[in-house]
């Protein structure tokens, strides 16, 4: 890990599988992240605008709100720094949902089932690109 005291930022993990939450967790432990859970795009706007997270992992298939509904509001500023860094985890693995998603804003997309050293550089990479000053 670099030089910044991930245990100071904010993690907002969404997905409506509890299973994909506790597994997303324990992928994202070796950064002590302070993590808040969402289960559906509804419930991370509000925990968005409750309090600001650094990073968010975002499920693209929801309920009640989906994910690509979810970064289109995060991205027009609906809930808060429109420029947190969002990655997507998804199972959706299509050229056509990959392409929408990072045309929507994501900051990078994973397929499911995810691979933890990927993940947890995928998280580095974007985490030192938005503290680098």
């Amino acid at each position: 890990m670099a030089n910044i005291d991930y245990s100071k930022l904010n993690a907002l993990l969404v997905d409506d599988v509890v299973l994909n939450i506790k597994v997303a967790e324990k992928m994202i432990s070796p950064f002590n992240f302070q993590v808040r859970t969402a289960s559906n795009g509804e419930q991370a706007i509000k925990a968005i605008a409750e309090r600001q997270p650094d990073i968010i992992l975002l499920d693209l298939m929801m309920p009640i709100m989906d994910g690509f509904e979810t970064l289109r509001r995060i991205r027009a500023g609906e809930a808060g720094d429109p420029n947190v860094v969002v990655i997507i985890l998804s199972a959706l693995n299509s050229e056509k949902d990959i392409i929408r998603g990072m045309n929507l804003g994501a900051n990078d997309f994973i397929t499911k089932p995810v691979i933890m050293q990927r993940l947890n550089n995928v998280i580095e990479k974007h985490l030192l690109e938005k503290f680098k000053d």
